[in-house]
């Protein structure tokens, strides 16, 4: 097996990819979030229902209410149907890129991707071996956007965690990948303008950008996968949203995009329409929530995820996100 990447607090051994994390963890049949105790170090992640020593904040977990995993262990497995158990479950960090005038970055993922085409997203990606946050979230931000944020000009937060599945469905076949995601909020000093101009998509990974504001943001997030009917949408919706796609010859163009598309739920069988990952509609639940609760921080200040021993009595995600930990910046090291 290789390196454990994820595990459970108390546990030598990696968390198997075909077990659902939340259900070793003790999630219900409800929708969730579930409060965890996390610790994440050169790597690995450690996560815990209960503070354990090293643990360094206190996060949301979730997962879609059709999660192949949670399917899968509830039910028998035809022959032949069986997984792999001679894998762990991945670690990915992906960036919820926030501007000085609260707007947040999501990226659409090329046709040609093997996993997760044509899927708007922040960027991201799996955290290498021994790296720590928030370098890992920043070499994908500048691996994908071409961004690199200026020392001193940036804070971050942790946000929460998501349990990912591709494909997302049993009705799509048995899963082939399994993530535990972490979102990481990113702010930076600099407006929409002055990041836009410096963005220098990578066309094998990206084929569009747009910059969500709360608004559409929250309209996005209310269209919740897995439940019947949507929740209320607020009738003043913009009809279309601004974005830039890339072309063929490397240049790229605005692009209209109709609101309806970023409304789309996952459907039962295999398509590859455009749509929001469920994992990112949870991401700008978190991040409005933050936006909502929280006075930034001064310019400069300096955040990461090891504010001390995690305290039971906190609140999952408001307490981490009133008092953000605090301690060097990081700019992101050069992937290998």
């Amino acid at each position: 097996m290789a390196a454990a990447r994820v595990l459970l607090s108390g546990r030598p051994e990696s968390v198997s990819f075909a077990q659902s994390v939340c259900g070793l963890l003790g999630a219900g049949p409800g929708l969730g979030p579930w409060p965890t105790y996390c610790g994440l170090k050169r790597g690995q992640l450690v996560l815990s229902d209960r503070p354990f020593p090293g643990a360094s904040a206190r996060l949301p977990l979730q997962r879609p209410p059709f999660c192949p995993f949670s399917a899968l262990d509830q039910q028998p497995r035809a022959p032949g149907a069986e997984l792999t158990t001679n894998r762990g479950v991945d670690l990915a960090v992906a960036v919820v890129l926030q501007s000085s005038d609260q707007t947040v970055l999501l990226t659409r993922r090329t046709r040609t991707l093997n996993v997760s085409p044509n899927l708007w997203v922040p960027p991201g990606g799996h955290v290498e071996p021994d790296e720590e946050l928030p370098d890992g979230g920043l070499r994908e931000l500048r691996e994908e956007s071409g961004l690199q944020l200026p020392q001193g000009q940036f804070f971050w937060v942790p946000l929460g965690l998501w349990e990912s599945a591709y494909p997302p469905r049993l009705s799509w076949g048995l899963p082939k990948y399994h993530h535990i995601i972490l979102y990481l909020l990113v702010i930076s000093q600099e407006s929409q303008q002055q990041l836009q101009a410096r963005i220098q998509p990578n066309p094998r990974e990206v084929s569009a950008l747009m910059w969500l504001g709360p608004d559409v943001a929250a309209a996005v997030a209310a269209t919740e996968d897995g439940t019947e009917t949507p929740r209320h949408l607020p009738q003043d919706l913009p009809p279309s949203v601004l974005a830039v796609e890339l072309e063929e010859n490397g240049g790229a163009r605005p692009l209209v995009l109709p609101t309806p598309t970023l409304l789309r739920m996952t459907p039962a069988t295999a398509d590859s329409k455009e749509r929001v990952s469920t994992g990112t509609k949870f991401a700008l639940r978190l991040w409005l929530q933050h936006l909502s609760s929280v006075t930034p921080l001064p310019c400069g200040s300096r955040t990461h995820l090891d504010p001390g021993p995690a305290r039971e009595e906190q609140n999952v995600g408001r307490e981490e996100q009133n008092h953000p930990p605090t301690t060097n910046q990081g700019s992101g090291k050069q992937s290998a």
